[in-house]
């Protein structure tokens, strides 16, 4: 909850879940909807292979990644196994099919000031 300075005005303030975004952008995902994967996003997203090699940086560089992959990938699923929910973090088990074949990942999610600010994929 938010107050002005006077005391006159009262706000409700809430963030979105961090729930909530993983499975936003996971719906989007499995929609191959570039523009509502990204939303979730932080502008400055960085993307990590596990445990800490900084893949890339930023939402434009993500939408140069998804976008081709997304057009291209007609049969492209991700099927949530398992999710964990602590705090901050969002911890994915899922099972991908990309052209045909299937794999397990997982995927960490840290959301700050509502936005997915980084992913770690395992």
């Amino acid at each position: 909850m938010a107050v002005n300075k006077s005391g006159t005005k009262i706000a409700i303030v809430a963030e979105v879940s961090p729930r909530h975004l993983a499975q936003e952008q996971l719906d989007a995902y499995n929609n191959r909807d570039i523009d509502a994967f990204l939303k979730p996003f932080a502008d400055n997203v960085k993307v990590y292979n596990f445990p800490n090699e900084l893949s890339y940086e930023g939402v434009t560089k993500m939408r140069e990644r998804y976008e081709n992959f997304f057009k291209n990938t007609t049969d492209l699923h991700c099927e949530l196994l398992n999710r964990i929910v602590y705090e901050n973090k969002v911890i994915d088990h899922e099972l991908v099919t990309v052209n045909g074949q299937k794999f397990k990942a997982v995927a960490i999610y840290t959301i700050q000031n509502g936005k997915i600010a980084s992913v770690t994929f395992m």
